[in-house]
């Protein structure tokens, strides 16, 4: 998995998307702060989105595939600001083509820590582990005025003959 490494001060660190950006972005966002349920606020928001842009109802597997995949890890963003970071400010959906960003803002100025791999039967813990192994980049970013935002980007599978 191509991950952008989540610390800074790490000379690999990139806060760039990976790969060329086409013009032309689609953005979405949804205000998170002091709202309860905010991971099922987010799951249903990206759901909606996910919709519009054709992945939920693509005709091939793969990218109904993808589409669930986006779903699963834009909860594990949310649910990591909500446990570790007081709470999520946003999220965001940008769409460039085929690549979608995910990014959710919080309040820590900590970046996200990719633990060692926790025993498999133990809840808690994988978050990171899932954005990792799912995404095609993720990463960390200071945001302007304090806090952080912690993104991923997945690409759109090419639709199957």
């Amino acid at each position: 998995m191509a991950a952008h490494p989540a610390d800074p001060a790490d000379p690999a660190y990139s806060a760039a998307p990976a790969g060329p950006v086409p013009a032309g972005p689609e953005r979405r966002c949804l205000p998170l702060a002091a709202a309860p349920g905010a991971v099922a606020r987010s799951r249903e928001f990206t759901r909606g989105a996910l919709r519009t842009w054709g992945w939920l109802a693509a005709p091939d597997e793969g990218t109904r595939a993808a589409a669930q995949d986006v779903l699963l890890m834009t909860s594990e963003l949310v649910t990591n600001a909500c446990q570790h970071a007081a709470g999520p400010y946003a999220l965001e959906l940008t769409r460039y083509g085929p690549l979608l960003r995910v990014a959710v803002r919080d309040a820590d100025d900590r970046p996200p820590v990719l633990r060692p791999p926790a025993e498999p039967a133990r809840p808690g813990g994988h978050g990171l582990r899932v954005v990792d192994r799912l995404a095609a980049a993720w990463g960390s970013e200071p945001a302007v005025g304090g806090g952080k935002t912690v993104w991923l980007e997945i690409v759109r599978p090419p639709a199957e003959p």
